[in-house]
């Protein structure tokens, strides 16, 4: 077998006789206990965590030597990607309205231009839609709607009736909603 595999007959023993270095049975001892904080994890631990937990029980031991033990030892945390909602759709062949405001974000008077954005809050019973307008002029927030869904007749419609109730339109006025001039 020696000769099969290149290597000397002392060679051999001296490698067999052989004990593990002290750092080999740590690292040993350590990947053990890794090993039964990420199965209680369920798998979602990652090296920071799982050295945080190490520490607690009065084991020093840096992230990286974690983070090797743990590539070694073929454990890989789960890593969930949030959830993103989509409230634009840029891939459209409809015509984009010119940019009237062009940056001017200091009016002079009320009314002038008011601005509006939509955003979503996640909650325990899922997403809720939040929709404002606001008058640049005194940064005020004079509309706003909480909706359930994405829909113009319960998000922007009604921010608008309500901007409108409580600033009526004088002059000409400049709205401009997220992302895109109107």
């Amino acid at each position: 077998m020696c000769k099969v595999l290149h290597v000397s007959r002392s060679g051999y023993y001296y490698w067999l006789a052989q004990r593990p270095t002290k750092r080999a049975r740590e690292n040993q001892a350590i990947t053990e206990i890794i090993s039964s904080l990420f199965t209680a994890s369920n798998g979602r631990y990652g090296s920071p965590k799982i050295t945080r937990d190490l520490k607690a029980q009065g084991i020093n031991v840096s992230r990286p030597r974690v983070a090797r033990l743990m590539k070694q030892a073929n454990l890989k945390s789960i890593t969930q990607k949030k959830y993103v909602v989509t409230t634009t759709d840029s891939k459209h062949a409809y015509p984009v309205a010119e940019n009237h405001l062009n940056r001017q974000f200091n009016p002079v008077k009320p009314g002038l231009a008011w601005v509006s954005d939509l955003t979503y809050i996640r909650t325990g019973e899922g997403w809720l839609y939040l929709t404002m307008i606001m008058d640049l002029y005194d940064r005020k927030v004079i509309g706003w709607a909480l909706s359930k869904s994405m829909k113009a007749t319960e998000t922007t419609i009604p921010a608008w009736q309500m901007a409108i109730k409580n600033r009526p339109i004088e002059r000409v006025l400049i709205f401009h909603r997220s992302g895109d001039p109107v």
